[in-house]
């Protein structure tokens, strides 16, 4: 089995529908009507329908150890896929939204990526991510609040939300107070919206890595500009085609991105939501095991993890 390494993965789009019926049933609560199909799979239709369906399934979630548990079974199952490093993207709005103090949901966050660890060898970290549509104040506020309270397995800032609402250079007061205190940064760019949003994110905010990226293919420039760069893409094909951003693989433009000679990792963004695994993302992309050995170690690479842990996580998947 290839070692794996996952850089863009939701921890709420994590949520298997077994386990959102097993928080919801510790909480003294019921699935909402409608949200998991006879198939056992989640119900939605188009994007905005993902997007309620994903809130919908975080209304299991009330406790600091439902934020641990769901973390921990993630890192379980991808380990058992070969995963052996994972950056989970952790936003603190939804913690807020059920007054859960930011040190208590971390902590708990903390607990089952040392539980995983333990169990399953696998190395786990945490990007804090804020909300593009809740604007460019509540990102703010998140720095701050990752800042204020610091911890080794936070290791990055990012971005996810509505791509369509506000422009990078409208969050630089968050990136660049992050990026200065030393965290690595992404940003969700380039998947709904065209070029013109990877544009807008490289030349204005510090990144290394954008989430998505895909739509670059279609700007020659901004790949050779991406190439030049060693700019890193987060690239999430089943989501993609899930969502209707592409029809299928073979119009995807993963082997194009690698030709033009862009940096990719895989990943499984939202899983569950998308009927895919990080396993299947390795195993459907057409790629020979060389290639996928050397996009695991891109990833390692590109990770915000520390450079004792890469250079360990490097040394224990191999050349």
């Amino acid at each position: 089995m290839i070692a794996k390494a996952e850089l863009h993965c939701h921890l709420e789009g994590s949520i298997a529908p077994t386990l959102a019926a097993q928080l919801a049933q510790r909480n003294g609560l019921k699935v909402p009507d409608g949200l998991v199909r006879v198939d056992g799979s989640y119900e939605w239709r188009d994007f905005l329908g993902f997007l309620a369906a994903y809130d919908r399934v975080c209304t299991a979630l009330h406790t600091p150890q439902d934020f641990s548990d769901v973390i921990y079974s993630y890192l379980a199952s991808v380990a058992a896929q070969g995963a052996v490093y994972v950056e989970m993207f952790c936003s603190p709005e939804r913690p807020r939204m059920l007054n859960i103090p930011y040190h208590a949901w971390l902590q708990a966050l903390v607990d089952g990526i040392d539980r995983a660890g333990r169990e399953f060898g696998i190395t786990g970290r945490i990007v804090a991510i804020c909300i593009r549509h809740l604007g460019p104040e509540r990102a703010l506020a998140v720095a701050k609040a990752v800042l204020a309270d610091p911890h080794p397995y936070v290791v990055g800032f990012g971005m996810g939300g509505d791509e369509a609402k506000f422009t990078p250079a409208d969050f630089a007061p968050a990136y660049r107070l992050m990026h200065d205190k030393g965290y690595g940064c992404t940003v969700h760019a380039g998947e709904v919206v065209g070029p013109e949003s990877v544009w807008a994110a490289i030349n204005d905010l510090p990144v290394t890595r954008i989430g998505h990226g895909v739509r670059s293919a279609e700007d020659p420039k901004l790949l050779d500009e991406l190439a030049r760069r060693g700019t890193v893409l987060e690239v999430c094909p089943g989501s993609n085609i899930a969502l209707g951003i592409y029809p299928n693989r073979a119009a995807h433009p993963l082997h194009r991105l690698i030709g033009a000679g862009v940096r990719i990792t895989l990943n499984s963004d939202d899983p569950p939501f998308f009927h895919t695994t990080l396993g299947d993302e390795y195993d459907k992309s057409g790629l020979g095991d060389e290639v996928l050995r050397h996009i695991t170690r891109t990833a390692i690479e590109a990770s915000f993890a520390d450079p004792a842990t890469k250079a360990r996580l490097l040394r224990e998947v191999g050349p």
